[in-house]
């Protein structure tokens, strides 16, 4: 993944991201299954300009749910929590 914009897909808004990012300064991103630590790290840092102290990642799978035609698997993605240093600001909204 060279591209940065083809990283990040969008910011996770949910009340323990809003508060995550209130508190202990990290931002959560969906991002591309293929994506790497420090290909996040590097898009983070190019498309917002702020410094990155770190990168956690996690791959989340959505609950299979039954319906009347049968059962459908849950959408599997990839979700990462990005740690700005405490001197930047990242502003999404």
């Amino acid at each position: 993944m060279h591209d940065p914009t083809y990283t990040l897909i969008r910011p996770i808004v949910t009340e323990k991201a809003t508060w995550a990012a209130a508190h202990g300064n990290r931002i959560a991103f969906e991002v591309s299954k293929i994506a790497s630590k420090s290909d996040i790290r590097l898009a983070v840092e190019t498309l917002f300009k702020v410094r990155v102290l770190g990168v956690a990642t996690q791959t989340r799978r959505l609950r299979t749910r039954a319906y009347a035609y049968g059962k459908i698997e849950g959408k599997t993605w990839k979700r990462a929590l990005v740690k700005i240093h405490p001197e930047d600001k990242l502003e999404l909204f």
